[in-house]
């Protein structure tokens, strides 16, 4: 993660609730209006029923309180407000206690169809949703509590299966091929792209692949793993993973699929 944002998150005042602008509100509505659109039998059905379980519209930015309710229902998980950028310990130690961190600002129009930083409409529209059901609740929540007891060494490794499901992870349906990982679901450039360009792989999901696999996280992806089921999550879960990270490092690296990020002049 990248150490500075120009943003910085809000704070709910004392009755839970974030005070949103009109313009931060309007850009929630045009981000949501153009997004729900495109995953129109293109999102599994997974995330269309958590988006209906937890009311989310277009009228305003959701209020996290509102979210919690359902969460706590479901999964029994709950959002936590954070700043817009934390580390690898803090984000670990979240999921571990089943909080999902929310960073409390929105983009400006400036940045509307792309932001580095995780902002309120990539974790609440693209992640909260999926969070409603129990076998991606538990792979989070497993992936937390290993992440957590983890070396820095191993959580690099660990970072690349949570890229390539939570975020950036396809799966198999009846209907064909749809999205699951929220890195895909809250962008409308990849979430195009995932499904209908030729140029990216596409793979069925093997655990030793996926952590040996590089990634860069300001490009369009050029490898989706494949989940056969969505209940495969739950599979993943119960692997004995940190095993797995010690064959991966064995192995080592597969060659990255892209080019050198460019330094910066100096």
């Amino acid at each position: 993660m990248s150490k500075t944002s120009q943003y910085q998150s809000k704070s709910s005042n004392s009755n839970g609730i974030i005070e949103w602008s009109s313009e931060e509100n309007q850009i929630w509505s045009e981000l949501y209006e153009r997004q729900i659109k495109l995953l129109d039998g293109r999102a599994c059905q997974q995330f269309l029923d958590g988006i209906d379980l937890l009311g989310m519209t277009a009228n305003e930015i959701p209020q996290l309180k509102d979210i919690n309710k359902v969460l706590k229902e479901t999964t029994g998980w709950q959002t936590a407000e954070v700043p817009a950028l934390i580390n690898f310990g803090e984000f670990f130690r979240l999921l571990a206690n089943k909080q999902f961190p929310v960073a409390t600002f929105i983009r400006t129009r400036e940045d509307f169809d792309y932001l580095q930083e995780p902002d309120i409409f990539h974790e609440i529209f693209g992640h909260c949703p999926l969070l409603t059901n129990p076998a991606f609740a538990h792979f989070t929540h497993t992936y937390g509590k290993l992440g957590l007891a983890a070396s820095k060494e191993d959580r690099v490794y660990l970072a690349r299966l949570y890229w390539f499901t939570v975020e950036f992870g396809l799966m198999n349906t009846q209907e064909g091929l749809r999205i699951y990982g929220g890195g895909i679901l809250s962008s409308p450039g990849e979430t195009v792209y995932a499904l209908e360009s030729d140029k990216p792989l596409r793979k069925p999901i093997n655990a030793i692949d996926v952590l040996r696999t590089p990634y860069r996280i300001d490009i369009m992806q050029p490898i989706y793993y494949i989940l056969g089921e969505f209940d495969d999550l739950y599979d993943l879960a119960e692997m004995d993973i940190m095993s797995l990270v010690e064959q991966a490092k064995q192995l080592g690296l597969f060659e990255p699929l892209f080019p050198p990020k460019q330094k910066m002049a100096s």
